[in-house]
C-alpha cells in the first residue's frame, strides 16, 4: 500500500539533550523551585531538594511510567512536595502554578538541540506530499512546552499531527496513543510508518497495530533514552537508520505518494 504518512518519536529521534544540557536544566528547575518554597517560608528544605526531585522521578517510574500510563506536571509537583513531606494542599493554587511552571518550562528556556538533518528532513517530506506526524513520552516536559520548542527550532511547521503523553494519558507502546495519530493524520494505520530510537516502544508499538516500524539508531544518543524494558519479545525493524539523512531512501522504496 502506498505510503501517505511518516511519524517520528521526538526526544533523541528529531531532539537530543547532551548531558551539560541536561544538567542546566535540572539545576535551574532546582534552583527555582528552591526559590519559590524559600519566598513563602521554607527556605529550611534547601537540602532536601534535590533528594525529592529525584526520589519523585522513581515514584513516577512506579505508578506510572512502567504502567505505560502518564501524569499531569500537576500531578509530579504534588509527589514532589509529598517527597518533602508537605501536604500540597495546603499550598495556594499560585505556588503551585509557580512549582509547576518552574518545573515544566526549564527546557524551554534552555533549549534541546535538534538532530543532524531532522529540519530538513520533516521539510522534504512535507514537500513530497506526506502528512507527517509525532509521538512523544513526554516525562518532566509537557506536550504544552514541547510545542514551543519545536516553534523555537522550527520544526512545528513540517508537522501537521502532534499527539502527546501527558495530554492522552497513555504512553507508547499503547495501542491508543498511535489510534489518536491515526485518526489525527486521517490515514490507515497500513499507508503510516513511524521512526524512533527505541525498538520496544516505538518500533513494536508502531508494528503492532499495523505501521511500518523503522528504527533510528544512530552512533550516540544524548540523555532523553527511556529506561530499558525486559519485554522477552524479538523485534524486528522493517528498516534501522543510522542517519536521519538516509531515511529518504526508506521512504522511496516504500513507495511514498
Amino acid at each position: 500500500m502506498t505510503l501517505r504518512a511518516i511519524a517520528f518519536d521526538l526526544w533523541e529521534t528529531l531532539i537530543t539533550d547532551t548531558p551539560e544540557l541536561s544538567k542546566q536544566q535540572e539545576r535551574l528547575r532546582l534552583t527555582r523551585m528552591e526559590e519559590i518554597l524559600a519566598e513563602h517560608g521554607l527556605g529550611e528544605l534547601a537540602d532536601r531538594i534535590e533528594h525529592a526531585y529525584r526520589a519523585l522521578w522513581h515514584r513516577c517510574h512506579d505508578l506510572y511510567w512502567s504502567l505505560d500510563l502518564d501524569v499531569p506536571c500537576r500531578r509530579q509537583i504534588e509527589h514532589f512536595l509529598e517527597e518533602l513531606e508537605l501536604e500540597p494542599a495546603s499550598f495556594s493554587e499560585t505556588v503551585l502554578e509557580a512549582l509547576e511552571d518552574a518545573y515544566a518550562n526549564a527546557a524551554l528556556e534552555i533549549l534541546p538541540k535538534t538532530v543532524d538533518g531532522a529540519e530538513e528532513l520533516l521539510a522534504t517530506l512535507k514537500a513530497r506530499g506526506l502528512r507527517v506526524g509525532l509521538i512523544s513520552n513526554t516525562g518532566r516536559t509537557p506536550g504544552s512546552v514541547l510545542r514551543a520548542i519545536l516553534d523555537e527550532l522550527k520544526l512545528a511547521p513540517s508537522i501537521d499531527v502532534m499527539v502527546f503523553s501527558n495530554e492522552h494519558g497513555e504512553c507508547k507502546p499503547q495501542a491508543s496513543i498511535f489510534e489518536e495519530l491515526r485518526r489525527g493524520l486521517d490515514v490507515a494505520y497500513e499507508e503510516m510508518m513511524f521512526v524512533g530510537d527505541n525498538p520496544y516502544v516505538d518500533v513494536h508499538g508502531a508494528q503492532r497495530v499495523g505501521m511500518r516500524g523503522v528504527l533510528f539508531d544512530p552512533p550516540s544518543r544524548g540523555t532523553a533514552v527511556a529506561p530499558a524494558v525486559e519485554h522477552g519479545l524479538e523485534i524486528r525493524p522493517d528498516a534501522r537508520v543510522t542517519s536521519l539523512r538516509d531515511l529518504l531512501q526508506v521512504v522511496v522504496e516504500c513507495g511514498d505518494g
